[in-house]
């Protein structure tokens, strides 16, 4: 029988309980030593759309088997997909009018909730075999479930987004240079004065370059 194991992979949550992050990040040696490569959940997520389902969501693991509350479902995984960083996921929390579902919620609205943690099993990996190697390059792994976690083993894989009517400015600011991958300077330009910024960088030939790029690189992902 293949080893069931846990990952450890941040948070701000919406008032309806909604947010967004990543469960794994590629590339990154987490707390055990291991790495995941890009393509690790292509099969599994691919068998779970198949099931037209996605694996349950759950706090600490399922509690560990602490007590049944403990391994019931917190919210639900509404989206789940590889991109270039890692698992990108999209969830929302259920209950929140009981006392269960309000101490989670503040948990995470107030930072101390703050990681996503993978359980899965693996299915394709190689050993390292020099010291400054990872102990285990993952391939290829069996998702079975998608936590809120406490101790995250990859302190990388972190909730980053909420929805819009909860962004403030330091949550656009990450967003337009974290994501979009603007400068702070232009990021700050188009938070302070919008569209009329664009233009201005336009007539002063400062910034408009990237962000035309950025742009470019949008659409052609919709494409």
């Amino acid at each position: 029988m293949d080893r069931f194991e846990v990952k450890f992979a941040p948070d701000d949550v919406a008032k309806d309980g909604t947010f967004e992050g990543y469960g794994a990040i590629f590339g990154n040696v987490d707390s055990y030593g291991d790495v995941i490569l890009k393509g690790a959940f292509k099969s599994s997520l691919r068998d779970w759309k198949n099931a037209k389902s996605l694996p349950p969501m759950l706090v600490q693991h399922g509690g560990y088997m602490m007590s049944d509350m403990d391994a019931l479902p917190i919210g639900k995984w509404l989206e789940m997909s590889e991109d270039d960083t890692g698992l990108r996921v999209k969830g929302q929390l259920i209950n929140l009018d009981t006392e269960r579902g309000k101490t989670i919620y503040g948990a995470m609205r107030e930072g101390v909730l703050d990681g996503m943690s993978i359980g899965y099993r693996a299915k394709e990996f190689t050993y390292g075999t020099k010291p400054d190697e990872p102990r285990r390059t993952l391939k290829a792994v069996d998702l079975v479930e998608l936590s809120v976690v406490t101790f995250p083993a990859n302190g990388r894989a972190r909730v980053d987004a909420v929805k819009a009517a909860d962004l403030t400015e330091r949550d656009l600011e990450r967003i337009l240079t974290q994501d979009a991958g603007l400068s702070r300077s232009v990021a700050r330009r188009l938070m302070a004065d919008g569209f009329e910024a664009v233009k201005a960088m336009r007539d002063a030939g400062d910034g408009l370059g990237e962000l035309a790029q950025f742009m470019r690189q949008k659409i052609n992902a919709t494409e």
